[in-house]
Formats: structure tokens, C-alpha cells, sequence
């Protein structure tokens, strides 16, 4: 009966326990799946990161590229337009200036004047166009593209300005001349007293 008693008060003693010892967590479990899923979603984590640097990379390249064509469009405008003033500046100089001296207006004193004025409008547009030669075709000078394209931009407004100026020239000849046509009229017309 001893033996039934101690197995009983072992019982009664479990019985009053056990609901505390269910209360406790007990040991941690290591999941070894989320493990490896972890693992894997860095791993891929770092290829998406590598494409994405790899596709900032290959950007930037061709921002850089698109930069560069934009320069030399921008060269070859100022280049077209300030070709297109030095056409501009010759035919007002061939036409113009010849139907300027031509005419009976204009006084003998006046034509090495009017024809150095003209010349040296022309003689700085051929220095223009010779400094843009050496600009674009010499790599003594060493530039980068937006500091050759200033420089083209500042010698098209040049151009421009040249331009101006002819055409300001050729219309105050021209007054002039219109003007001594007119008092010539008047000063030889016929009077009927």
C-alpha cells in the first residue's frame, strides 16, 4: 500500500502541475525552410540590385551619348547659320554694293569709302570663318563641346550683327541716293512762267 500511496501522491502532484507546465513555451524551434526562403529572396534581391546599377550604368551612358549629338547638332546649326550671314554678307556685297557705285549719285570721293567700308565688314566675316575652321578641325585647342558651341554661338551672333549692319549700310546708300535723285529732279526740272 506504501507503493499505491507514493504512486498516487506522485499522480495528484503531476496533476496539480501539469496545467503550469503546459502554461510554458518550452524549447525554440529553428525552421530551416524560412531560412533558406530568406536566403534566396537576398540572393535575388542582389541581382535585381546588380541589373538595376547595370541599367543606371548603361542610362548614363546614353545620356552622355545624347548630350553629344545635341552639342554637334547644336554645332552644325551655328555652323549652317553662320554660313548662311557669309552668303548673305558676299551678295549684298556683289549686288548691292555694285548697284551702289554704279550709280550717277554717288560721288567719285565717295567710292573707296563706301567700298572700305563694305571690305572690312567682309574682311572680319573671312576672319570669323577661318577662327571657326581652326575651332572645329584643330585639337591643339583643347575644348569641350558646350565650350566650342559658345564660342560658335557668340561668332553667329557676330554674324548676325554683320549682317545687320550691311543691310543698314545698303539702305542709307540708298537713301542717299534716292535723295540726290530727288534734289536732282528738282533742282533740273523745267519751269513753265
Amino acid at each position: 500500500m506504501k507503493t499505491k500511496m507514493k504512486t498516487l501522491v506522485l499522480a495528484l502532484a503531476f496533476a496539480f502541475l501539469l496545467p503550469n507546465l503546459a502554461k510554458a513555451q518550452g524549447m525554440p524551434v529553428y525552421d530551416n525552410t524560412n531560412f533558406i526562403g530568406l536566403a534566396k529572396s537576398l540572393v535575388e534581391s542582389a541581382k535585381q540590385t546588380s541589373q538595376l546599377l547595370k541599367t543606371v550604368q548603361f542610362l548614363k551612358t546614353q545620356k552622355d551619348n545624347i548630350e553629344k549629338v545635341n552639342n554637334a547638332i547644336r554645332q552644325l546649326k551655328a555652323v549652317k547659320e553662320l554660313a548662311k550671314n557669309n552668303q548673305t554678307l558676299f551678295n549684298i556685297v556683289r549686288d548691292d554694293l555694285r548697284e551702289i557705285l554704279n550709280s550717277p549719285y554717288i560721288k567719285a570721293d565717295e567710292v573707296n569709302r563706301i567700298s572700305n567700308s563694305f571690305n572690312s565688314i567682309i574682311e572680319n566675316s573671312i576672319d570669323s570663318m577661318n577662327f571657326i575652321e581652326q575651332i572645329l578641325s584643330s585639337d591643339f585647342l583643347k575644348m569641350t563641346d558646350a565650350e566650342r558651341a559658345g564660342i560658335l554661338k557668340q561668332k553667329e551672333t557676330e554674324s548676325n550683327e554683320m549682317v545687320a549692319e550691311i543691310n543698314k549700310k545698303v539702305s542709307r546708300y540708298r537713301d542717299i541716293i534716292a535723295f540726290r535723285k530727288m534734289q536732282d529732279k528738282i533742282n533740273n526740272r523745267e519751269t513753265n512762267y
